[in-house]
């Protein structure tokens, strides 16, 4: 397939809207529509196709209050690095949408699949974890390009967060995702509306 200008520019779109949402709608999210994510994390590259990612949906209440206490404890903790101006900013900030987002996905990394058999891993195995967030940026995106907002929490205890799931011992947490329909959308990120913290430059090195 030959890709043209105007598949570039729906891409540039959806990475020019592409924002980690905080504020949902409690609408529910389509089963389909579900699927069709869990359809692009399965496009996503992987080390050796090893595809490690291992993804539990959250959906029962008791399991969801203990993940949002585990939070609420984390924050209060990480809140505690900040003094006067910056801590009454952080204060400020919604750092969560875990209440309100109808779907929540924990995205766990399998340490030593025997998918790949090792392939590409021998001398970098965290290439095992970049594959997995390989896979949730592509869930990232198709959430986006169909009015799907994504949030990721990475404000939690994952010793606890792995209890709590009763996960498997030789899966390591990668991401907890909120996922819903934004209550409202546009192009500008959270923390530059906050001036939390605008851009930087990123090097760029020819060697």
């Amino acid at each position: 397939m030959q890709l043209t200008k105007a598949h570039a520019a729906a891409l540039q779109d959806i990475l020019t809207w592409r924002r980690d949402v905080r504020h949902f709608r409690t609408d529910p999210i389509a089963p389909d529509r579900i699927a069709r994510l869990r359809a692009a994390m399965d496009l996503a590259p992987s080390v050796g196709n090893a595809r490690p990612w291992r993804v539990m949906q959250v959906d029962t209440p008791a399991t969801r209050a203990a993940v949002i206490a585990n939070f609420e404890r984390a924050n209060a903790a990480a809140a505690k690095a900040y003094t006067d101006d910056r801590r009454r900013a952080y204060d400020a900030l919604k750092l969560a949408g875990l209440r309100e987002a109808p779907v929540h996905l924990a995205v766990f990394t399998a340490d030593n699949p025997d998918e790949g058999h090792g392939l590409g891993r021998q001398t970098m195995p965290e290439m095992l974890s970049f594959s997995t967030v390989c896979a949730i940026h592509s869930l990232w995106l198709a959430a986006r390009a169909d009015n799907i907002g994504t949030g990721w929490v990475s404000i939690l205890d994952p010793v606890a967060l792995h209890a709590t799931l009763a996960a498997p011992p030789h899966w390591q947490l990668t991401a907890y995702l909120c996922l819903g329909l934004p209550a409202r959308s546009d192009d500008t990120p959270l923390l530059h509306r906050t001036d939390w913290q605008e851009n930087t430059a990123t090097p760029w090195q020819v060697v």
